[in-house]
Parts: structure tokens; C-alpha cells; sequence
């Protein structure tokens, strides 16, 4: 197995972001996805960074690739979408149908991203028939749904699934971050710069429900399937999936590449990783029940 870093979702001034990938290419993660898949608003870096921040981590010996975005609104972000998929050099994390056409209509390999929501068999093969190596297993989808698309996969399609990070639900053509701030989405002032984890929701009770991030909505708990890893190795997975945080992405990727190496018990990686979590822990939906739960699995 492998350990792979996923695009970075939140909006960061440009400095964090180049010194953050300048850690990251000092981490034992093997495979880095790059560019900006939420919002085309967030102007801090731009596709020639992204670039640039690709040829570093190259040179670091990481796998790099660009991600599109997930919701295309406009002319300019097809344009984007093209120069992405035209880029020459390095395979690319297809996010929505439009950039799948790009892919397959110039015969380039691609990887079929989380927001493809690939559910089942046959559209797992088509996409693979059209180029597919690798795609990225919904986060809804539950381990023994997954046990059942491995049994037929094509044969070299790679498997990867996200282990750490909050988990992406839901996106949207209004920003609710500027609503939250009572601006306009095209006069946002780029409020979600100031909160570099997304704004949490809470619930009357006070209990954190959501994360809203720019269009962009995702959990409030922490997808955390580190006691799984031995599961997932039967089975075959090929890549994890962390999600870059606003602080100790780089000791979390270290964490589960000594786990995953078997160069620490699951328990002791398990008790290094809890404090660095931004929100409470959940892994519902790979046991099949709601995303939100903790599912306590006795007998590892």
C-alpha cells in the first residue's frame, strides 16, 4: 500500500501553502494531488504554482497529479479544466463527467476521483475501459460494498480510499461561507481565508454538526479508519487517502506510514493520532451505518 496526501480543499495565503508542500515533500507520503478542486474564486495560487509546487515534489520523488474542480461554473473554469487536462506531464484526478471527456477524448490515463460517485461495477469498468487507473472509493461507501466491486475490478485498476480527513458531502453553486458573513458570493472578500479548517456549525446543543468551506460542505467529525488498515490490506486497497490539515498533516502522514510499515502497534499509532484531529473521530459509513458514528470494533 501507499499513502497519498489528496488536493488541498481549504484557502490558504500563498506562503502557508508553499511552506506547507515544502513538508510535505520532506514526509514519507508517496503520492500528492495538487491544485484547486472547490472554489475558482480562491486566487492565492494559481495554476503555474500549482505547477511549480508539482515540479518540487517531483524532485522529491513523490507521484505528483492534478485534481480538477468538482463543480464547474463558468467559461473560465472550463478553460482551466482543459489547460489541466493538457497538461503533458502529469496524470490527472478527473472530478466531475466534463473532465472525464477531456481525459478520454485526448487518450490520457486519469484517475476517477471521490465526487465521480462510483457505486458499483459496471461504471467502474466503463471508466476504466476509457483510460481509468486508479479511482477514489466514495466516502459513503461501506467496506462491504466495496468487498463486493473489488471481487470483479479490472485487473490493474488501482483501489484508494480516504483514511483521514473530513470527509467532502456536498457542494453547491452558493457559497455558504460568504451567506455566513452576509456578502455576495462575487464579493465575498474570500471570507474562508480566515478560517484555514472551514467553519464549523454547531447544533443547538452545541454540538459540532458540519464544516462549511466556501461551496464546499463537509463533516464535522474526522473520518478515521487507522484501525482498519489491516482490513484494508486484505482487501487489497492500493492507496490511503489523508486530507491536508491546517496543522500536523506531516506528523499524521508519518503516523500512518509507521502503522501501515508495522513499525508501531495500532494501538500506540491510534493514541499519537487523537490529539492531532481538528474534531472528534467517525468511521460510520465504512461499517454501514451513519457517517457520524464511531464504530468500536473489538478483537484488534
Amino acid at each position: 500500500m501507499q499513502i497519498s496526501l489528496g488536493p488541498l480543499l481549504y484557502y490558504w495565503p500563498r506562503q502557508v501553502v508553499f511552506d506547507f508542500y515544502e513538508a510535505v515533500a520532506a514526509s514519507p507520503v508517496h503520492i500528492v494531488y495538487l491544485g484547486e478542486s472547490v472554489c475558482s474564486r480562491r486566487h492565492e495560487i494559481r495554476l503555474s504554482d500549482w505547477l511549480d509546487i508539482g515540479r518540487m515534489l517531483q524532485s522529491a520523488g513523490k507521484d505528483v497529479l492534478l485534481s480538477t474542480q468538482v463543480l464547474v461554473e463558468s467559461g473560465a473554469d472550463v478553460t482551466v479544466l482543459h489547460k489541466i487536462a493538457a497538461n503533458g506531464q502529469w496524470m490527472v484526478e478527473a472530478n466531475d463527467m466534463g473532465a472525464v471527456h477531456c481525459l478520454v477524448t485526448s487518450h490520457t490515463p486519469f484517475v476517477a476521483g471521490p465526487h465521480l460517485n462510483i457505486y458499483n461495477l459496471p461504471t467502474l469498468q466503463w471508466l476504466a475501459q476509457r483510460g481509468g487507473r486508479r479511482w477514489v472509493v466514495p466516502v459513503e461507501m461501506a467496506q462491504t460494498d466495496l468487498a463486493l466491486v473489488l471481487d470483479g475490478a479490472p485487473a490493474g485498476l488501482q483501489t484508494e480510499v480516504l483514511v483521514y480527513g473530513r470527509m467532502p458531502l456536498a457542494f453547491s453553486a452558493r457559497c455558504f461561507t460568504a451567506r455566513h458573513h452576509n456578502v455576495h458570493k462575487d464579493e465575498c472578500e474570500f471570507k474562508c481565508i480566515d478560517d484555514p479548517d472551514g467553519l464549523v456549525m454547531r447544533t443547538r446543543e452545541g454540538e459540532d454538526f458540519l464544516v462549511i468551506n466556501g461551496i464546499q460542505t463537509q463533516s464535522a467529525r474526522v473520518c478515521q479508519l487507522l484501525p482498519e488498515l489491516p482490513v484494508m490490506q486484505a482487501m487489497g486497497i492500493n492507496v490511503l487517502r489523508i486530507s491536508p490539515q491546517s496543522q500536523h498533516t506531516d506528523r499524521i502522514i508519518s503516523v500512518f506510514h509507521r502503522a501501515m510499515n508495522k513499525q508501531v502497534a495500532l494501538s500506540d499509532a491510534l493514541a499519537e493520532l487523537t490529539p492531532l484531529m481538528p474534531g472528534l473521530p467517525c468511521n460510520g459509513y465504512w461499517h454501514g451505518k451513519p457517517g457520524l458514528e464511531t464504530i468500536q470494533i473489538t478483537g484488534r
